[in-house]
């Protein structure tokens, strides 16, 4: 019997290093989203109160946003994982064209470990991250840089905190639409039939 014949037993997903990191850095990015509600919603704001207090939660909750990540660097599964989801394959681009023409095939949507919709997400929300902290930076130490850059900082950190938003709102909403994704990622193990007919090329 091949090695994923039996689809009852299960499957090792996620480490718990892993696992730890995901939460820890949604927690991070939680508080990150809803403190910039209620700053720049005035009824959130008025609910709130203490402006000064959700300031300086979201300011140190953002300065925070990579440490999981950082941390997350001194095991070798996430770090295996991070590898994973930077390359990009033939596959991939079959998964795309399959999620474009919308053709919910399983046959026509060929993963690894992630697919080519987690890989996206993956980098984009890095990159977004990382932008995010470079402009909250630069707005909160005023004195060191000059006053046209401030004010460019405002622009993007306002409008990407936006773009993130929706973009996590649908990353929640995808997430739940599968019981199973959402397993993996709380108990770290997923069901080998799942693991089959989302990731066909995934071996564990």
């Amino acid at each position: 019997m091949s090695p994923r014949a039996d689809t009852t037993s299960g499957v090792r997903r996620f480490s718990r290093t892993e696992r730890w990191v995901h939460r820890t850095t949604a927690a991070l990015m939680g508080v990150c989203v809803l403190t910039a509600a209620c700053l720049y919603v005035p009824q959130l704001a008025e609910l709130a109160g203490r402006r000064a207090l959700v300031v300086t939660l979201h300011q140190w909750s953002g300065l925070a946003l990579p440490v999981p990540v950082l941390a997350g660097l001194a095991s070798r599964a996430f770090r295996a994982d991070l590898g994973r989801l930077n390359r990009f394959g033939p596959h991939d681009r079959t998964w795309l064209r399959a999620v474009l023409h919308r053709d919910k095939r399983h046959e026509s949507r060929p993963a690894g470990k992630f697919n080519a919709g987690q890989k996206i997400y993956a980098a984009w929300i890095a990159g977004a991250t990382v932008v995010m902290l470079a402009t909250g930076l630069m707005m909160w130490f005023t004195h060191l840089t000059p006053l046209v850059w401030r004010t460019s900082a405002t622009f993007v950190h306002d409008w990407l905190a936006l773009t993130i938003g929706i973009v996590l709102a649908g990353h929640i909403g995808m997430a739940l639409a599968d019981p199973e994704a959402r397993k993996g990622m709380r108990t770290g193990e997923v069901s080998r039939e799942w693991a089959d007919r989302q990731h066909s090329l995934w071996r564990p």
